[in-house]
C-alpha cells in the first residue's frame, strides 16, 4: 500500500494498518461498499420505521381523539417561509437523485457484468433511501404547512445529524480509494456522497440554527403544485376567492414554469364543487378593463374612432394590445419546434450506436441524455406557449366584447332597425368567440414554413437529393389548401348568416311566446324556426363533409409524402438504411402535426376573417349623433325645452318626416300635456326631446338633467329596489317618499320579500300597473330637472292614476319641468301647456282653456270624453230611478264580499306560512349540474344518431388505420439493412410495393373514418336540436316568466354549435388518441417488455393526477358555461333599453357592469386553461421518466435489435404528446359534452297538457253559447310562490258581457291566464259550456278563444304575416278586419299595402297602432268567446269610444270578458266582477252595484267621474 500524504490520509493509514494487524487479513471490511451501503442503509430503515410508527400513532390518535392528532397543535394557519419550503425541495431533490442513480447502477452493472456481489446491497440501500426521503417530503409538506411549530422534531434533527456522520465518512471513504488506489469505479459514489454531504450540512444547518416560519418570498410555490394550498391558495386565506386576485399575478419563476399556483384552486376544487365566489380576480393586464383601454387606445391612435375602424386597423389594434406576449409565445413556439426536431435528427446516430458503429464510447448515454434535454424543452416550452395562446385569446375576446358592448349602448335608432337583438347577441357570442380561439393559431402559418424547412433539412441530409421530391410533395399538398380553403370559407360564411337568421327569429320568439301560447300559434312558430334551420342544416352538411374530405387529404398527406420520397430514393439508387428510414419516418410524424393542423388553420383564418368582417360592419354603423340636442347653459336664461323648425323622420330616406314644422318653447317648472291621436306622433315627440330621433332640420335645445318614463315599461331583471335606485345611493328618507308618492307600498308588502323580490325578465312577475310605477319611481329617485312621460296613466287603474297624478306630476315634480303624454282628457286642464298633434305636426297649441273652441282635433278628445262621461251619468241616474233591487240579490252581492274577506284573513295566514327563503323568488339561479357527467350523457350522445350503430365502425376504421400504419413503419424498419454493408431482406422494389399497398390501405381507413364521424355529426345535431327546440316550444309558461332568455338562447347558440362543430370531433379525437397511445405501448412493449416496469406505474399516476384535476376542472367549465348566460341576458336588456339608459345617461354604469360580467366569465376560462396546464405539466414530466427509462435500457440491454430499437425510439418520441394528448383530450372532451348536457337538461323540461287529447276533442261548434262558470278557483305561479287566486267562484253568462276591475295586482291578468290554461288552477276548476277545459287539449281550448293581451305584439315581417300568421284568410277577409279596427286607411297609404314590413316588436308601428293590429286579429277569427285584458289602455278615448263600438257591433252575441282601467269600458257591460287581493269583492250588474254608494265599484266611478271633472 502507498504512503499517504495528508494528515487525515495519514490517520486512515494508521487506522487501515491497525484493522490490518488485528484481523490478519488484507480485506478490509470497514472500506468495503457492503458495509458502507449496508450502514446507510440501516439508517434509511430505521427512519422508515419511525414515520411508519408515527402514521399509526397519529391514526389511532385521531381515532380516540379528532382534536388531537394533529402535530401543529394548533387551529391557525401558518405560513412558512424560505427555509421551510427549502427542506421539503431537498428532501424530494435527494428522493429523486437516489431514484436516479438507482436506475443508472442498475444498468451499467447490467450491461459491464455483476462484479462482486455487493450490487445487491447498494441497490437495496438507494431503494431505501429513495422511500425513505419520499416518505419524509410528504411527512414535512403533510404535519408542518400549516403548523405553529418554530422547529423541526427533535428526533428528527438528530437523524440528520447522523446523516450528515454517515456521509461524511462515506464521502471521506470513497476520496482515499480514489486518489490512492486508482479506484475509477469510485467516482459515481464519489458523486452520491459529495450530494449526501452537501443536502446533509443543509439539513442540520435548517434544524438546529433556523426556525421553520421565517418569511422570505423568493420561492413560494412547491415544484409539484397539487398537494399545496401554500402561499397562493385559496384556502389558507380566510376570505374568498373572488375578493383576491388570482395567485398567478405574483407567482415566482418555479410557480409559473410549474403552473403550482394553480395547485390551491385544484386543491379545494377536489373538496368541494367550485362556485364562481371560489375563482380569484383576474389580473389588471388580462382583465377587461386593461384589455380594452389598451384596444380603444390603439385604434385611435391610429387616426380614427371606433365608428371608423377597417378589417385591417382592428386586426393591427389587436396585435398591439397582446404584442409582448405574442412575441413570447413566437420565441417559445420557435423553441418548442426547434427542440422537436432533436429526436428525428439523432435517431440515425442512435440506430448507429446500437448496432456497434458508434463515434466514441458511451455514445449512446450521450444522445439519450441529449434526447431527455431536448424533450424536457418541448415539453416545458409548449406548455407556456399553449397557456399564453389562450391567456391572449380571452384578453382579446374581452376587449372586442367590450366595444360591441359600447357600440351596441351607442347605436341610432336607424342602424338598430337594420341589426337585430339577436343578430347582434351572434356578433358577441360567436365572432368574438372566435377571435378568441383564433389566438391558437396565429403562429401557425410561418410555423409551417419552418417546421418544413427543418423537416426537409434533416431529409436532405439522410436521404440526399431525395428531399426534393419531399418538398415538391408538401408543395402539392399544401397548394390544395386554396381550393379547400376557399370552399370551406363559403360554406362556413353561408352557415353563419343562416345561423343569424335563425338566431333572430329565435329571440323574437321567446320574446312574445306568451301571445304565441295565448293564441295557439308555438306550432307554426316552432315550424318557422325548424325551416330556417334546415337551411343552416344544408350549410352544416356540406362544412362537415368537406371537413371529412379535407381531413382525409391530410391524414393521408405524411404517408403520401413518404411514400414519394421512398420512391424516389429507390429510383435515384439512393440506399435506404433503417436509421435513415426511421429517421424520415420520425421526421414525417413530426410534420404530421402542421400538416393536421394545416386545414384547422385555414379554416380558422377564413372564419376569423369572417368574423372580423362582421365585427367591423357593425362597429361601423352609425351612431347616435351627440349634437342633435344642445344643451343649454342653466344661467343663460329659463328655458327648459327649445325646438325650432324642427323636423325629425325615424326612416330618413321616407319622404314624409314623422314630424314636421316643430317649434315649441318649454320653461323651467312648466307642465306640457301631449295628446292626440293614435299614431299621430306623441311617442316620437318625447323620443325627439331625448335626441333619438334623427334630425332633418331645426335645432333642439335642453337645459338640465333628463328622466324618462317610456310609454312600454323597461324593467331590468333584478331586484325591486335596484331597478328603483337605478345606480344612485340609498337614501331612506328620499326612498320611503317615492314608493308612497307611486303608490307601491301596498304592492311591495304583498310581495314576500319586498323591495328584494327578484323580477323575471321584462318584468315578466308584475302587472302591467306595477311595471309602469316602477319605472316613474326609478324616474322619481333621479332627481332630474326635466321630466319626459310617455303616457304612463294608461297601465294603472283610475283610483291608482289619480293618486299618481296627484302625488308625482303635482306634488314631488311641482317645481319641476314635465313633459307628459295622456289620453285622460281630465289630467289636461292643469297643463300650463297644451299640445295636439295630428299626422306629425302640432295643430293646435295652449291652455285647456285657450284651446278648447279654436279648433276641431281637440274638440273632437274632449267630446269623446265628454260623451263618456255623461254615459256614466246616466248609468248612475238609471239605477238610482231604478226598480227597487229585492233584498235577496243585494244580500247575496255583499255577502260575497264579507265571506271573501273572512277567507283572506285565513288564507294571507297560510300564505305567510309556506312562503318564505330564497326558493320563494320566481327567477332562481342558472341550474347547473354538480359532480361528474353521467355516463349516461355521453351515451345518449352516442346513441342519438341511428342508434349509435356507427360510433363502433368509426373505431373500428381508425384502428385498422393505426394497424396498418405502424404495419409500414415496422416492414419498412425491418426490411432495411441497418448500414450500407448488410444485404437488404427484400428486393427494393418489393419493399416499395408493400408500403404503397399498407399506405393506401390506411388512407382508406381514414376516409371512411372521416366520414362515417361527418354522418354521426350532422345526424346528432340535427335531431338534439329537434328535440331541444320541441321541449323548448312546450314548455309551460311558469318556464319562460322564471327562465331569462339569454340561457335559452345560450344553448340555442353556443352549445348547439358546440353540438354542431366541435364535440363530435373531439369525442373522436379522444378515441382516435388512445388508440394511437396503444399502438405506442404496442412497439415499445414489443421491443422491450421491461418498458412496463416504468410505464405501468407512470400510466396509474397520470390517471390519478387526472381524477386529481378534473372535478376543479369540469366545475370550471360548467360555471364559463352559467356565467356566459348573464352576459347574453345584460346586453340584450340593453340593447332593448338603450333609450331609457341614455335619457338617464346611465351608459357609464352599464358599461362598468358589462365588464364585470365579461370578466366573470373570463375568471373560470382563465383558470380553466390554467389547470388544464397544471396538469399537462405533471403528464409530461412522468411520460420524459418514462421515454428516459426506455432510452437507457436500449442502450444497457444488448442483443436488442437496433432496428427495431429504433422503431421504439420513433414511436417513443412522441409519447409524452400522445399521453398528454390522450388525458386532454378525456378532459376536454367532458368540459366539452356539459354543452350536450346542458341541451338535454333543457330537452327533459317538463311539458304542458297535451295540444290535442283525441278521446276528448271538443264539438267543433264548441263553445256555441259561451257560458263560463268558474268553481273553486285557486291558482299559484309555482309550488313555491302564494296563493294569487283564492277561491273564486262565479259564472259568466253566454252571450254576455262581463268586466273585470280591481286595482293593479288583484289577480285580474292571472284569472285570464287561468282561462286560457296558460297556468292551471291549484284547486277548483272553469268550464266553458258544460266542458272542464282542464279536460280538453291545449290547443283545442285556445283556438276556439280570442284575446287582446296587455301589451300588444307585433313580430317582423309583414301587415298580413302578423294578421294571419297561420295563413288562413283571405286579403279581403283582412282588409275587412283592417277598416273594422280603424287600419284600413292606415295601411292603404303605406306603398307594399298588406305587404308592408313590420320591423322587430313591430317598432314601426306606434303602442296604439299595435293594439289595433291586436283587434283586427280577433275580428278575424270570430271567436264565440272573447277577452279583452286591457286592450284601450294605449289609445286616446275617442278610439277607445270607436273599438268598443266596434266590439258591440261584431261580438254583440259573444261572451265579452273584459278588463279595463277605464270605467267607461266596462259601463255598459251586462255584469261587473271586482276584484280585491285575488278575491271577489263584488259581482252584480252595474247598475245594482252603483244603487249601493258603499259599495266599491260605486266608489271607483266615483272616483274616475270625479277625477275626470277635478280641475287639479
Amino acid at each position: 500500500m502507498e504512503n499517504f500524504d495528508s494528515p487525515k490520509q495519514g490517520f486512515l493509514a494508521a487506522l487501515l494498518s491497525t484493522y490490518s494487524s488485528w484481523s490478519g487479513v488484507n480485506d478490509l471490511f470497514l472500506l468495503r461498499p457492503i458495509f458502507l451501503h449496508g450502514l446507510s442503509g440501516s439508517l434509511h430503515l430505521v427512519l422508515l420505521l419511525a414515520l411508519f410508527f408515527w402514521f399509526l400513532r397519529s391514526k389511532f390518535r385521531a381515532g380516540d381523539d379528532p382534536g388531537g392528532g394533529s402535530i401543529e397543535g394548533s387551529s391557525g394557519k401558518h405560513r412558512r417561509g424560505l427555509c421551510y419550503n427549502l427542506t421539503v425541495l431537498c428532501s424530494l431533490g435527494v428522493s429523486l437523485f437516489n431514484l436516479g442513480f438507482c436506475l443508472f447502477s442498475y444498468f451499467y452493472w447490467y450491461r459491464n457484468g455483476w462484479l462482486e456481489g455487493d450490487e445487491f446491497v447498494t441497490l437495496l440501500d438507494l431503494i431505501l433511501r429513495t422511500c425513505s426521503w419520499g416518505v419524509l417530503t410528504v411527512f414535512l409538506h403533510t404535519q408542518f404547512a400549516n403548523s405553529a411549530e418554530r422547529k423541526f422534531p427533535f428526533s428528527l434533527r438528530v437523524w440528520w445529524g447522523f446523516y450528515l456522520a454517515v456521509s461524511c465518512y462515506c464521502l471521506a471513504v470513497d476520496l482515499v480509494l480514489y486518489s490512492n488506489l486508482q479506484a475509477y469505479s469510485q467516482i459515481p459514489s464519489l458523486v452520491s456522497d459529495a450530494v449526501s454531504v452537501f443536502f446533509g450540512l443543509f439539513l442540520c444547518y435548517v434544524g438546529f440554527f433556523r426556525s421553520m416560519s421565517e418569511s422570505n418570498t423568493l420561492l413560494e410555490e412547491p415544484l409539484l403544485g397539487q398537494e399545496s394550498s401554500l402561499g397562493n391558495g385559496l384556502e389558507p386565506k380566510v376570505s374568498r376567492g373572488d375578493d383576491t386576485v388570482t395567485p398567478y399575478s405574483d407567482a415566482g419563476v418555479l410557480g409559473l414554469f410549474s403552473f403550482s399556483w394553480m395547485g390551491s384552486l385544484i386543491a379545494l376544487g377536489n373538496k368541494k364543487a367550485l362556485d364562481l365566489e371560489d375563482v380569484p380576480q383576474l389580473y389588471k393586464d388580462d382583465s377587461v378593463v386593461g384589455a380594452f383601454a389598451s384596444l380603444k387606445e390603439r385604434i385611435e391612435s391610429d387616426g380614427g374612432s371606433v365608428s371608423e375602424v377597417t378589417a385591417f386597423k382592428l386586426a393591427k389594434a389587436l396585435f398591439f394590445t397582446a404584442w409582448k406576449e405574442i412575441l413570447l409565445t413566437a420565441f417559445l413556439a420557435l423553441s418548442y419546434t426547434a427542440a422537436s426536431y432533436v429526436g428525428p435528427y439523432l435517431i440515425d446516430s442512435f440506430v448507429q450506436c446500437l448496432s456497434g458503429q458508434g463515434d466514441y464510447r458511451n455514445q449512446g448515454y450521450v444522445l439519450a441524455s441529449v434526447f431527455l434535454v431536448g424533450k424536457i424543452v418541448e415539453c416545458i416550452t409548449q406548455r407556456q406557449w399553449f397557456f399564453k395562446l389562450q391567456q391572449i385569446g380571452m384578453r382579446m375576446r374581452a376587449a372586442v366584447v367590450a366595444m360591441i358592448y359600447n357600440k351596441g349602448l351607442s347605436l341610432s335608432c336607424q342602424s338598430k332597425q337594420g341589426q337585430t337583438s339577436g343578430e347582434i347577441i351572434n356578433i358577441m357570442t360567436v365572432d368574438a368567440e372566435r377571435i378568441g380561439d383564433f389566438a391558437w393559431y396565429m403562429h401557425d402559418p410561418w410555423l409551417v414554413i419552418l417546421q418544413v424547412s427543418l423537416a426537409l433539412f434533416i431529409l436532405y441530409r439522410n436521404l440526399g437529393l431525395a428531399s426534393i421530391a419531399t418538398l415538391i410533395a408538401t408543395i402539392v399538398v399544401m397548394l390544395l389548401n386554396f381550393p379547400l380553403g376557399r370552399l370551406q370559407e363559403g360554406y362556413q360564411d353561408k352557415l353563419m348568416k343562416s345561423k343569424d337568421k335563425r338566431m333572430k327569429a329565435t329571440s323574437e320568439i321567446l320574446r312574445n311566446m306568451r301571445i304565441l301560447k295565448l293564441q295557439a300559434w308555438e306550432m307554426k312558430f316552432l315550424s318557422k324556426i325548424i325551416e330556417l334551420r334546415k337551411t343552416e342544416a344544408g350549410w352544416l352538411k356540406r362544412y362537415v363533409y368537406s371537413s371529412a374530405l379535407i381531413s382525409f387529404v391530410f391524414w393521408g398527406a405524411p404517408t403520401f409524402v413518404s411514400v414519394i420520397t421512398f420512391g424516389t430514393c429507390m429510383l435515384m439508387g439512393i440506399p435506404l438504411e433503417s436509421g435513415k428510414i426511421l429517421s424520415a419516418l420520425a421526421t414525417f410524424r413530426v410534420l404530421q402535426e402542421p400538416i393536421y393542423n394545416l386545414p384547422d388553420t385555414i379554416s380558422m383564418l377564413v372564419q376569423m376573417k369572417v368574423s372580423v368582417d362582421r365585427i367591423v360592419a357593425f362597429l361601423r354603423l352609425d351612431d347616435l349623433p351627440d349634437d342633435v340636442v344642445k344643451r343649454l347653459p342653466r344661467e343663460a336664461s329659463d328655458t327648459a325645452i327649445e325646438i325650432v323648425d324642427g323636423s325629425f323622420s325615424w326612416d330618413s330616406s321616407s319622404p314624409n318626416p314623422t314630424l314636421r314644422d316643430v317649434n315649441l318653447k318649454v320653461d323651467r317648472g312648466m307642465k306640457v300635456a301631449v295628446c292626440g291621436t293614435v299614431g299621430s306622433g306623441k311617442s316620437s315627440l318625447l323620443s325627439c326631446i331625448l335626441g333619438e330621433v334623427p334630425k332633418i332640420s331645426g335645432t333642439i335645445g335642453l337645459c338640465g338633467s333628463r328622466a324618462y318614463v317610456s310609454q312600454s315599461p323597461w324593467i331590468q331583471s333584478g331586484k325591486i329596489q335596484d331597478n328603483i335606485l337605478f345606480g344612485q345611493e340609498m337614501d331612506k328618507e328620499k326612498y320611503d317618499r317615492v314608493l308612497e308618492a307611486c303608490a307601491l307600498k301596498k304592492d311591495l308588502e304583498l310581495f314576500s320579500f319586498g323591495d328584494q323580490t327578484g323580477i323575471g325578465e321584462r318584468g315578466i312577475n308584475l302587472s302591467g300597473g306595477q311595471k309602469q310605477r316602477i319605472q316613474i319611481a326609478r324616474a322619481l329617485y333621479q332627481d332630474a330637472d326635466i321630466y319626459l312621460f310617455d303616457d304612463p296613466f294608461s297601465a294603472v287603474d283610475a283610483h291608482t292614476g289619480s293618486h299618481l297624478f296627484k302625488e308625482v306630476l303635482l306634488g314631488h315634480l311641482s317645481s319641476k319641468t314635465v313633459v307628459y303624454v295622456t289620453h285622460q282628457v281630465e289630467f289636461l286642464p292643469v297643463a300650463d301647456l297644451i299640445l295636439v298633434l295630428k299626422d306629425g305636426r302640432i295643430t293646435q297649441a295652449g291652455k285647456y282653456s285657450d284651446i278648447l273652441n279654436s279648433g276641431s282635433d281637440f274638440m273632437e278628445l274632449v267630446g269623446a270624453h265628454k260623451a263618456a262621461l255623461s254615459a256614466i251619468d246616466s248609468k248612475a241616474s238609471e239605477s238610482e230611478n231604478g226598480s227597487t233591487v229585492s233584498k235577496e240579490n243585494g244580500d247575496m252581492s255583499n255577502s260575497n264580499g264579507i265571506e271573501q274577506k273572512d277567507g283572506d284573513k285565513v288564507l294571507q295566514n297560510g300564505k305567510e306560512e309556506e312562503t318564505g327563503g330564497p326558493q320563494g323568488q320566481l327567477v332562481q339561479e342558472e341550474e347547473r349540474e354538480k359532480g361528474r357527467v353521467g355516463f349516461s350523457v355521453y351515451w345518449q350522445y352516442l346513441t342519438t344518431a341511428y342508434g349509435g350503430a356507427l360510433a363502433p365502425l368509426a373505431v373500428l376504421a381508425h384502428s385498422m388505420f393505426q394497424i396498418l400504419q405502424i404495419g409500414s413503419n415496422y416492414w419498412m424498419a425491418w426490411a432495411t439493412p441497418v448500414s450500407a454493408d448488410e444485404e437488404p431482406p427484400v428486393p427494393p422494389m418489393t419493399l416499395i410495393a408493400v408500403y404503397v399497398v399498407l399506405a393506401v390501405a390506411s388512407s382508406l381507413c381514414i376516409l371512411g373514418r372521416s366520414t362515417i364521424l361527418a354522418a354521426i355529426a350532422y345526424k346528432t345535431a340535427t335531431l338534439l336540436f329537434n328535440k331541444m327546440h320541441m321541449s323548448i316550444f312546450r314548455a309551460p309558461m311558469s318556464f319562460f316568466d322564471s327562465t331569462p332568455s339569454g340561457r335559452i338562447l345560450n344553448r340555442a347558440s353556443t352549445d348547439q354549435s358546440a353540438v354542431d362543430q366541435q364535440i363530435p370531433y373531439q369525442l373522436g379525437a379522444t378515441a382516435f388518441s388512445i388508440i394511437q397511445l396503444l399502438g405506442i405501448i404496442a412497439v415499445m412493449s414489443q421491443v422491450a417488455w421491461q418498458v412496463f416496469i416504468v410505464f405501468i406505474p407512470v400510466i396509474a399516476i397520470s390517471i390519478w393526477y387526472q381524477q386529481y384535476y378534473i372535478p376543479a376542472a369540469r366545475e370550471l367549465s360548467r360555471l364559463i358555461g352559467v356565467c356566459k348566460a348573464p352576459v347574453i341576458q345584460h346586453f340584450a336588456e340593453t340593447i332593448s333599453g338603450t333609450s331609457t339608459i341614455r335619457s338617464f345617461d346611465q351608459q357609464p354604469r352599464f358599461k362598468e357592469t358589462s365588464m364585470k360580467l365579461t370578466d366573470a366569465y373570463s375568471r373560470p376560462k382563465f383558470h380553466t386553461a390554467g389547470a388544464m396546464e397544471w396538469l399537462c405539466v405533471r403528464l409530461d414530466f412522468f411520460s420524459s421518466i418514462t421515454f428516459a427509462f426506455s432510452l437507457f435500457f436500449l442502450i444497457s440491454f444488448p442483443g436488442i435489435d437496433p432496428s427495431l430499437a429504433g422503431l421504439a425510439v420513433t414511436y417513443g418520441l412522441n409519447l409524452n404528446m400522445i399521453q398528454a394528448w390522450v388525458i386532454w383530450n378525456i378532459c376536454n372532451l367532458e368540459n366539452k359534452i356539459i354543452s350536450v348536457e346542458r341541451i338535454l337538461q333543457y330537452i327533459s323540461i317538463p311539458s304542458e297538457p297535451p295540444l290535442v287529447i283525441e278521446e276528448s276533442k271538443p264539438d267543433p261548434s264548441w263553445p256555441s253559447h259561451g257560458e263560463v262558470v268558474i268553481d273553486g278557483l285557486q291558482v299559484r305561479y309555482a309550488p313555491h310562490l302564494p296563493l294569487v287566486l283564492r277561491g273564486l267562484t262565479c259564472t259568466f253568462e253566454g252571450g254576455k258581457k262581463t268586466g273585470i276591475v280591481g286595482r293593479t295586482g288583484s289577480g285580474k291578468s292571472t284569472l285570464i291566464q287561468t282561462l286560457f290554461r296558460i297556468v292551471d288552477p291549484t284547486a277548483g276548476r272553469i268550464t266553458i259550456d258544460g266542458v272542464d277545459i282542464s279536460s280538453i287539449g291545449l290547443h283545442d281550448l285556445r283556438s276556439r278563444l280570442s284575446i287582446i293581451p296587455q301589451d300588444p305584439t307585433m313580430f317582423e315581417g309583414t301587415v298580413r304575416s302578423n294578421l294571419d300568421p297561420l295563413e288562413e284568410y283571405s286579403d279581403e277577409q283582412i282588409w275587412e278586419a283592417l277598416d273594422k279596427c280603424q287600419l284600413g286607411d292606415e295601411v292603404r297609404k303605406k306603398e307594399k299595402k298588406l305587404d308592408s314590413a313590420v320591423t322587430e316588436n313591430g317598432e314601426n308601428w306606434s303602442m296604439g297602432q299595435r293594439q289595433l293590429v291586436c283587434l283586427g286579429r280577433v275580428l278575424l277569427k270570430k271567436s264565440k268567446v272573447l277577452v279583452l285584458d286591457e286592450a284601450t289602455a294605449s289609445v286616446d278615448t275617442a278610439t277607445d269610444n270607436l273599438i268598443q263600438q266596434t266590439l258591440r257591433q261584431h261580438f254583440f252575441d259573444c261572451t265579452v270578458i273584459t278588463i279595463a282601467h277605464r270605467i267607461t269600458s266596462v259601463l255598459d257591460s251586462d255584469m261587473v266582477l271586482l276584484l280585491s287581493h285575488g278575491l271577489i269583492e263584488e259581482y252584480d250588474t252595474p247598475a245594482r252595484l252603483l244603487e249601493n254608494k258603499s259599495s266599491s265599484f260605486a266608489q271607483l266611478v266615483a272616483e274616475y267621474s270625479e277625477r275626470s271633472k277635478e280641475q287639479y
